[in-house]
């Protein structure tokens, strides 16, 4: 059986740079508990997902870079993904019930990586 030619995804992590703020105010033994359980779940989620997952980093601090120049701003990207799939559906759905989302309003966005040819 032929294999499917598999496609590269970005995936974003996001959250509401006023969820990170609050969170920063939670009881330190609360937030040391909630971070321990997402650190284990995040393991789990990974073990069961690390063929499609290429790598994932943090987000830094942010540029704006426009024709006036560059300036400091901020988005609420906190990580983000490579991860191949079949499909862009494929590699959206490999997100549902993943545990950034137990964050209050955070979401994950997944982009195709397309080639740009002719560059």
């Amino acid at each position: 059986m032929a294999s499917s030619i598999r496609k590269k995804f970005l995936a974003l992590y996001l959250v509401p740079a006023s969820v990170m703020e609050a969170w920063s105010t939670t009881d330190p033994k609360e937030r040391k508990a909630a971070e321990e359980k997402m650190k284990r779940d995040w393991g789990t989620w990974m073990g069961g997902h690390s063929k499609m997952v290429i790598s994932t980093d943090a987000a830094g601090k942010t540029k704006r870079v426009t024709s006036s120049g560059v300036s400091d701003t901020k988005n609420d990207i906190i990580l983000y993904s490579i991860v191949e799939a079949e499909s862009h559906e494929a590699a959206a759905k490999l997100f549902e019930n993943h545990p950034h989302l137990q964050i209050p309003q955070s979401s994950i966005e997944v982009v195709e990586i397309r080639p740009m040819g002719g560059m």
